[in-house]
C-alpha cells in the first residue's frame, strides 16, 4: 500500500540546535550518510514538535489529530542521482500518542518510542520535557522568544539559519530492522521560524559520555515555528546495507 500524503498544522516546533565534533557524529551514521558541517561543526539537535488537524489531504480538517512529538536529528548529506543531497538522518523518534506509535512504520514512514511530555507554553517562555517509556532519552529545554538570533556560532543571523533548515526538509529515519531509513519530507509556503534564547537544554542522547565525549556536543541556539501549514510526503526508503 502507497503511503498517503498527510497535511497538518506544526502549532509549535522547537529546533535545539547543537554543534557537534563531526567525528563524533561520523560514527553514528549509517553508510551513504556524512555529517552536513557548519563553519566546521556538524549540525544535531532536537526537535519538539506539536502538530495538530494532522489528517489525510483529502480528508476535512475536522477530522485531523493533535500529538506531541520529539525527533533527535542530525543534519547530514549524500550522494544522490543528480548530485549532493541534504537533509536530516533521524535516529530515534518519540511520540506521546498510541496511534502515532502504532502508525509509524505501518502506515506512513518513522517508527515511534512512547514517551510522557510535560509542556509549559507562555507567551514569554516554552518548556517542554520528556521522558521515554523504555527508560532510554530524557530531554528537559527552557526557551526564551527573542527579536534576533544571538551567541550561535553556527549561523551569522536567522536568516541563515532559518535557510539551513528550509534546505534540510528531507528526513530519513531509523527503522527496527536496521536495514533501511523511511524517509519523508516536509512541504510548506508559509515557511516562518523565530529565534529564542536558551535558558535550559538537557538530553541524555548529547549528555551521554559513551556517545559524546565531554566538549564535543554543545547547545548553540534554538529556533521556534508557530502555527504553520504543512504537508508530509512519504519518500522512497533508504537502504543501508
Amino acid at each position: 500500500m502507497r503511503p498517503p500524503r498527510l497535511a497538518s498544522v506544526i502549532e509549535r516546533r522547537l529546533l535545539v540546535n547543537y554543534r557537534v565534533d563531526p567525528e563524533a557524529v561520523a560514527r553514528l551514521l549509517p553508510e551513504g550518510l556524512r555529517p552536513q558541517l557548519v563553519r566546521g561543526h556538524a549540525v544535531a539537535g532536537v526537535c519538539l514538535l506539536r502538530i495538530g488537524q494532522v489528517r489525510p489531504t483529502w480528508a476535512p480538517e475536522a477530522f485531523g489529530l493533535r500529538s506531541e512529538n520529539a525527533a533527535h536529528r542530525i543534519a547530514v548529506e549524500w550522494d544522490g542521482p543528480g548530485g549532493v543531497e541534504s537533509g536530516v538522518y533521524i535516529p530515534r523518534r518519540d511520540t506521546a500518542s498510541r496511534l502515532n506509535a502504532w502508525v509509524g512504520g505501518r502506515i506512513f514512514p518513522g517508527e515511534y518510542g512512547r514517551a510522557d511530555f510535560a509542556v509549559d507554553e507562555t507567551p514569554d517562555q516554552v518548556r517542554v520535557a520528556f521522558a521515554t517509556r523504555d527508560g532510554d532519552v530524557r530531554v528537559d529545554v527552557t526557551v526564551e522568544p527573542v527579536e534576533e538570533l544571538h551567541g550561535s556560532e553556527l549561523f551569522a543571523d536567522l536568516a541563515e539559519a532559518s535557510q539551513f533548515f528550509r534546505n534540510g526538509s528531507k528526513s530519513f529515519s531509523e527503522t527496527r530492522s536496521g536495514g533501511h531509513l523511511d524517509g519523508m519530507e516536509l512541504h510548506t509556503d508559509a515557511w516562518d521560524l523565530e529565534p529564542a534564547r536558551l535558558c535550559e537544554a538537557t538530553s541524555s542522547f548529547f549528555d551521554a559520555a559513551d556517545r559524546f565525549a565531554p566538549g564535543s556536543a554543545t547547545p548553540d541556539c534554538a529556533l521556534i515555528m508557530r502555527n504553520v501549514p504543512v504537508n508530509w510526503q512519504p519518500l522512497p526508503a533508504m537502504a543501508t546495507r
